[in-house]
């Protein structure tokens, strides 16, 4: 199992890591525009290899995407990232010329290979790929529901005072600011409903804490965060190399599903070797279904800047 990652910054870089040490992909190619930067990355990363128990090869490479051939999964996290009061949606002018690119490349190189969109706006992202590749859309994935549900969960873990283990609830919805439906009415403690543990007003806080996710850590850090990016990427990876058949949130091509068309957006999706296997739908309440159409108008308002 060969694995590209085209970004050697510090999402890349955290993804080619936890893929490397999970163990189950022979070889992750890093690729980045900047010379000698991948390559570097590279290196370092392997020099942990004896430390960290791995046997995976990582590779580097300055922009040569011949180096990304036989790919079976390819990742993009190119492009800018947030810088504190930046929103997601502002860096589409750069970020849609890079991933144009990026993608085209990658499917000259590696024609049957299913594509993680990472880049920012990243529901955009995951659309433009589709528009500029053709590619059938099991195999245009969109990280971002995965990195928005381990925010939710740790935020719920933390209003119940609770180990995160216990916790399971999921994020809809397009991966922004005011996109995001966080499903506190599903969220559960070990199977029971959480509302059952905290009061309302402590719910509606985890939620708006879900939903600016992004920007508290882009203010603490004076830049995008890596380490949860780069495994939700990771466990994406793996879902689909070792076939699990697992489910996540994900921004996937809807052609009616939850009402909506010829839009990416996040929701629930089975992962395994063909990539999306299957679109989850789930009942939504009268709330959930408002919120989705809203967050599904902003998306879209967002696509209609592209130029394709």
């Amino acid at each position: 199992m060969k694995v590209t990652v085209v970004g050697a910054g510090a999402v890349g870089a955290s993804c080619a890591e936890y893929i490397a040490i999970k163990d189950f992909a022979s070889e992750v190619v890093l690729l980045d525009i900047k010379e000698g930067f991948a390559e570097g990355k590279a290196m370092d990363l392997m020099q942990t290899a004896s430390l960290n128990g791995f046997d995976t090869k990582i590779t580097g490479s300055t922009n040569d995407y011949s180096k990304t051939a036989g790919s079976q999964i390819c990742v993009i996290t190119s492009g800018i990232p947030r810088k504190p009061g930046m929103t997601r949606e502002e860096l589409i002018g750069i970020n849609a010329g890079i991933v144009k690119t990026v993608a085209t490349s990658l499917i000259e190189h590696s024609p049957e290979t299913i594509i993680i969109v990472v880049s920012n706006p990243m529901d955009t992202m995951t659309y433009l790929t589709h528009k500029v590749t053709g590619l059938p859309k099991n195999r245009i994935i969109g990280m971002g529901g995965a990195l928005d549900s381990a925010r939710f969960k740790y935020r719920l873990a933390e209003a119940l005072e609770a180990p995160i283990s216990d916790v399971d609830g999921m994020v809809i919805g397009g991966h922004s600011d005011t996109g995001m439906v966080p499903l506190t009415r599903l969220a559960t403690r070990n199977s029971v409903p959480v509302s059952k543990f905290i009061s309302e007003d402590r719910l509606n806080q985890v939620k708006e804490d879900t939903k600016v996710g992004g920007a508290t850590l882009t203010k603490l850090l004076g830049t995008s965060a890596w380490y949860a990016p780069g495994a939700a990427v990771s466990g994406l990876v793996q879902a689909i190399a070792c076939d699990q058949k697992k489910m996540f949130p994900c921004s996937a091509l809807l052609e009616g599903e939850y009402d909506l068309n010829d839009i990416c957006i996040g929701v629930p999706v089975l992962l395994g070797k063909n990539g999306i296997e299957k679109i989850v739908e789930i009942e939504l309440n009268e709330a959930e279904k408002a919120h989705m159409q809203e967050s599904a108008a902003g998306v879209k308002k967002t696509n209609g800047l592209l130029d394709v």
